[in-house]
């Protein structure tokens, strides 16, 4: 098998982890699996970098003499907010010749300048997900998954959503086993599917500034499989449920059953990556009753179900 080359572009201001996420995820494949991958990385001039964090990195090249590579990967940071326009001029020459295309964070934006996001579904980061759409509308942008590949080309939410995207990248070109390795070695528990949202259930919503809804969201996270009706919830917090919900989703921005819906899913994603529990178990620890009303739940919320989830995400015993 001959080396796929994986070149990472450089430029000052960019986000490091950005950079060194997916750089260590394939740099772990190619010990997995020798003569896989040739990492390389590449900045306008060839010159050293500074990261938005402060460290200094040193490319191995200028981009004008980089290889095609198999896999460009154009990273986010402050940056790729204003970039150099020969930045956005080589990527609009040079973006189309790697076989596949990957942004992590606001690399889409320095993508979408450049045209090679047009008509196509992506992501970015929460936060600059409104930006890109407001100033690319050739561009379909979804601001929730913490991925997104469409054709040959891959977008990425946040900062360690590269990650992710990175190994499902290698499971792609190897295998599960190998993208699994990669990650136990990088203690990341679990790849997470493409189609989760960005935010655990616990950070999509706001914290509610009064203490005891705040007490209470925690005490939900705690007890999926509690009776969280609206009213056995209004009920201890000690107010009226219209009250309560009234109150719940002007303080926390969501309404109290979906953020129980959120909260059960999260539960039972983790009992499937991290136990051997039966299904049939976790759905009634998490709420859900019966497996089907899990299987419901799972569609809706990650598409997928709860049997494929645990077959894709929980990692193969260590012997």
């Amino acid at each position: 098998m001959a080396h796929r080359t994986v070149l990472v572009v450089l430029f000052d201001d960019v986000q490091s982890l950005d950079v060194t996420g997916p750089a260590e995820v394939f740099a772990g494949a190619e010990q997995h699996t020798p003569g896989t991958y040739r990492i390389r990385t590449a900045s306008l001039d060839g010159a050293p970098v500074r990261t938005s964090s402060g460290l200094t990195v040193v490319p191995d090249l200028a981009l004008a003499k980089a290889p095609v590579p198999d896999t460009l990967i154009v990273p986010g940071g402050q940056g790729s907010r204003n970039p150099d326009p020969r930045l956005v001029e080589w990527l609009r020459g040079h973006g189309t010749g790697a076989r596949r295309l990957v942004s992590v964070c606001t690399g889409a934006i320095l993508l979408a300048r450049a045209g090679l996001l047009d008509g196509r579904r992506a992501t970015t980061h929460w936060a600059y997900s409104d930006r890109l759409a407001r100033d690319h509308p050739a561009v379909d942008v979804d601001p929730d998954p913490i991925f997104i590949r469409d054709g040959h080309v891959a977008t990425s939410a946040g900062v360690t959503s590269g990650i992710d995207l990175a190994l499902a990248l290698v499971e792609e070109d190897l295998d599960r086993d190998a993208a699994l390795t990669v990650a136990r070695h990088l203690v990341v528990f679990l790849r997470r599917p493409g189609n989760q949202a960005q935010f655990s259930a616990q950070l999509a919503a706001q914290t509610a500034r009064r203490e005891p809804l705040r007490e209470l969201q925690r005490w939900v996270a705690e007890h999926p499989g509690a009776e969280l009706s609206v009213e056995a919830l209004a009920d201890r917090a000690g107010l009226s449920p219209r009250h309560f919900a009234r109150a719940f989703r002007a303080e926390t921005g969501t309404t109290p059953g979906r953020y129980v819906d959120r909260v059960r899913v999260e539960h039972a994603r983790r009992l499937l990556e991290d136990t051997g529990d039966g299904v049939e178990e976790i759905s009634r620890s998490s709420g859900y009753g019966t497996p089907e009303a899990m299987r419901r739940a799972f569609v809706k919320a990650l598409g997928t179900s709860p049997a494929e989830y645990r077959r894709r995400f929980r990692p193969a015993p260590v012997h």
